[in-house]
């Protein structure tokens, strides 16, 4: 790039020596004239008597080689701003036909360099927008699969259960009775699907703002520990509950808030039996509330652990809706929180698992 310099000053110097050529040899012509006799004679005693020859080419060196590298700069410049153009056009033309991942070369200054850079910012905010939308798309397709798939399951057994009841095909009303138990149970879990997939999709789109205000945790955990008496009595487990602060406060939405840990104590519910034990933990930590939903069931894999905030996502790979729920519980907690501007992440190991909630303090 700085070679490129090099030639303006090439050029200069020899126009220079060119011009001063022409000048010793037009003086050289003229020197015998009548004309220079008759005009130029005392300017030329005086050249020769205080300047010398010699000296005056070298005075008149200087001024002519910076005109000189003025025009060849101006000139080199012209062709390269040309030449640069050229080349921003044809990358442009390459763009265009779709190539979404070619970059104009951005060189050294200039507003050329700029319009380079912001050509290149331009198409990689159009291939994100482009990814960003596949993305999107392929979102779609997988909710629409997985929302087929969930709702399919208890509306078999809905059809199926009322299609028995349709032609009579009960024994007694004892039976009667359990089929119409069974299909209701499968209608209210379908409805719980259909729930949580508005819920998540509203939280995705940023549909509502939160009604933020000072909430005290230990208070609402302490109610939904009373909340869930019932199922922690038919799951056999037994709350307990940790905390070293007699109130742990955040400015949040109590109602959003409450559906997060709702999610988590279900889900403790439901993978936590064999440890009969379900404890919560709440702590300060470097201007921070630290809740922590424990327990002692069968260890998450390693491998599902990075998944396991995913949409629709289960450990048991058989997705059943019976044990699983509807798959975006801790989907739909994942976005609350971070609409807290907070955080969530799981550990598991052989011993425990533990769902970590952590939010700014008030």
């Amino acid at each position: 790039m700085k070679l490129r310099w090099v030639i303006p000053f090439f050029w200069s110097a020899a126009t220079t020596i060119a011009v001063l050529l022409i000048m010793l040899f037009s003086a050289a012509y003229l020197r015998d004239t009548v004309f220079f006799k008759a005009n130029l004679m005392d300017f030329y005693i005086l050249i020769r008597d205080y300047i010398g020859f010699p000296n005056i080419l070298i005075v008149l060196f200087f001024p002519l080689f910076l005109i000189s590298l003025f025009y060849f700069f101006k000139r080199d410049k012209r062709i390269y701003r040309a030449q640069y153009l050229e080349q921003i056009m044809a990358n442009v033309q390459h763009i265009a036909s779709g190539d979404f991942t070619h970059k104009v070369p951005v060189k050294e200054g200039g507003d050329l360099s700029q319009l380079a850079f912001n050509i290149n910012r331009f198409v990689e905010q159009l291939q994100l927008s482009l990814e960003e939308e596949r993305r999107s798309q392929q979102t779609k397709n997988e909710l629409i699969t997985n929302v087929s798939h969930d709702l399919r399951t208890p509306l078999t057994s809905i059809t199926g259960y009322l299609g028995l009841i349709e032609q009579d095909l009960y024994r007694d009303e004892v039976e009667l009775r359990y089929y119409i138990s069974l299909a209701y149970e499968e209608s209210e879990r379908m409805s719980q699907i259909i729930h949580d997939l508005f819920e998540f999709t509203r939280l995705r789109n940023h549909e509502f703002k939160l009604q933020a205000a000072k909430i005290n945790l230990i208070e609402m955990l302490h109610q939904l520990a009373e909340q869930f008496q019932l199922q922690l009595e038919q799951a056999q487990i037994t709350a307990r509950l940790h905390f070293e602060e007699p109130a742990l406060y955040v400015f949040a939405d109590g109602n959003r808030l409450r559906r997060v840990f709702e999610n988590l104590i279900t889900n403790a519910i439901l993978y936590g039996k064999d440890g009969r034990v379900l404890d919560i933990f709440g702590s300060r930590n470097n201007g921070h509330i630290l809740i922590d939903v424990v327990n002692y069931g069968e260890e998450i894999p390693q491998s599902d652990l990075p998944h396991i905030f995913d949409r629709f996502y289960r450990v048991e790979k058989s997705r059943s809706t019976h044990t699983g729920g509807s798959g975006l519980g801790l989907a739909i907690a994942k976005q609350i929180v971070e609409m807290h501007e907070g955080s969530i992440h799981v550990s598991s190991d052989i011993e425990r698992t533990v769902f970590s909630v952590r939010l700014k303090e008030l």
